[in-house]
């Protein structure tokens, strides 16, 4: 399958979705919701994990940021959900370039065991109410509902269909992140950065771009999902939450969004048709993991190109 058609696969599913509430009770557009909020998420987590081929387990920390921005500016502040967006997307991107300053600077194992100590801190902070703002372990409840010209976004269909518009907002971006320049510097420093700076790629404004991109995308994912949620809370936003989302990545095939998406729907829409069995969720998909690596470790949806 060419690059084009395997893009055109995320599109194709993002259409086909936009019908699901008409033919799904409340229940299943709740989890389809779900799923549109965690394929933004594990889409960002691409950009810095399957396109700059950087290990980073603490991804959740962007997630959180966006959530805890969107909690305390519409509840403590009464901000209309839509005004909060921009400032959760900025302070998201811009607490990932900081981050990717001392991040990038590091190899393998040793970005991984950073990554993770961040994500600590975060949760850390914001369990102590960080400047009395994030309220403790319990978070932060009550958040309101989007309007949108006047009219609240309030029924699970209307929510689901703001997820899906989103969802479909990020697949066109980063079809246009993969056929552009900067897509093209991303894909040479992971495959040899040595020679990508001969040709002139700046391996370390590249990276901390990259960072960038994906914490923001992240921190409008964590808007969605505080939103869906009406309420935050660190437990939400904990290493597992990381985990997660890099097994995601890496179940379904680095660089590719139909795999990311495929990824996503194996951790967060299978579990709910063999409900009985949710609860090993974890288990199942660890399992997955390591036999996706073993026996293919370019992924269930490997993007076009990659190497076994």
């Amino acid at each position: 399958m060419s690059a084009s058609a395997s893009r055109n696969t995320g599109i194709a599913v993002w259409i086909l979705g936009l019908f699901l509430p008409v033919v799904l009770n409340s229940a299943w557009v709740s989890v389809a919701a779900i799923f549109a909020i965690y394929g933004i998420v594990a889409l960002s987590e691409d950009i810095i994990l399957g396109r700059a081929g950087m290990f980073d387990m603490g991804h959740a920390v962007y997630f959180g940021i966006g959530a805890y921005v969107t909690a305390i500016l519409n509840v403590t502040f009464d901000w209309p959900i839509f005004l909060t967006i921009p400032f959760a997307i900025l302070l998201a991107a811009a607490f990932g370039a900081l981050l990717a300053a001392p991040l990038i600077r590091l190899r393998g194992d040793y970005l991984l065991v950073a990554s993770i100590g961040f994500n600590a801190i975060f949760v850390l902070a914001m369990q102590n109410n960080l400047f009395g703002l994030t309220g403790g372990s319990d978070g932060i409840t009550g958040i309101g509902v989007p309007s949108l010209f006047g009219l609240p976004i309030e029924s699970q269909s209307a929510m689901y269909w703001l997820d899906w518009v989103v969802l479909g907002i990020v697949l066109v971006l980063m079809r246009n992140l993969d056929g552009s320049e900067f897509g093209r510097a991303l894909r040479y420093l992971k495959q040899d950065e040595l020679a990508a700076t001969t040709i002139g790629v700046n391996p370390r404004k590249v990276k901390t771009l990259a960072f960038a991109i994906g914490a923001g995308l992240a921190g409008l994912a964590g808007t969605l999902f505080a939103v869906q949620l009406s309420t935050v809370s660190p437990s939400s936003f904990k290493f597992t939450e990381s985990v997660t989302l890099f097994a995601i990545v890496i179940v379904g095939g680095q660089g590719s969004i139909p795999g990311v998406l495929l990824g996503t729907a194996l951790m967060f829409v299978l579990p709910q048709v063999f409900r009985d069995f949710a609860q090993y969720r974890y288990l199942v998909f660890g399992f997955a993991m390591i036999l996706v690596m073993v026996l293919r470790p370019q992924g269930l949806w490997p993007r076009r190109g990659a190497r076994a």
